[in-house]
């Protein structure tokens, strides 16, 4: 139980130390410009600082947003240009593969239908496939597209 309160008040703590020195900062900052605002300090050094940070952090922010905008524009347009109207692979070897694939689970076990349709198939020892198998099927047939 006293742990709970310990750790409330350093939570507590903890944002009062946040939000008092940003109060503080707005107020001085808004009341330089109407003076009937409540205000701690009215150094115009402070206020001038705070103005240049302001300006600082704004031009990084647009800089950073056009940068941003500029690249996301320009991957899009490299990616409708480029990935979406040229395949990856070779589709006339791609439906060589599927065939040669297909042809390989039929022998090894049993036909589509057969597959598709049992309940319930246990996968024999000597039926498990090695580990670099199929590509080693695509290069013996001659439709390995990866160099």
């Amino acid at each position: 139980m006293l742990l709970k309160i310990r750790q409330t008040i350093v939570a507590i703590l903890g944002w009062i130390a946040v939000i008092l020195p940003i109060t503080i900062t707005i107020t001085s900052l808004w009341a330089s410009f109407d003076s009937r605002i409540p205000h701690i300090w009215d150094y115009h050094e402070g206020i001038y600082e705070i103005i240049f940070i302001g300006t600082i952090l704004l031009f990084s922010f647009v800089m950073t947003a056009i940068f941003s905008i500029s690249l996301t524009l320009i991957q899009n347009r490299k990616r409708d240009r480029l990935a979406e109207q040229w395949p990856t692979y070779n589709p006339i070897n791609q439906k060589k593969r599927k065939k040669v694939i297909d042809d390989f689970f039929d022998k090894r076990f049993g036909d589509k239908e057969f597959r598709e349709n049992v309940r319930t198939y246990n996968v024999q020892p000597e039926q498990n496939l090695e580990t670099h198998q199929i590509q080693e099927l695509y290069a013996h047939k001659n439709l390995d597209d990866i160099h």
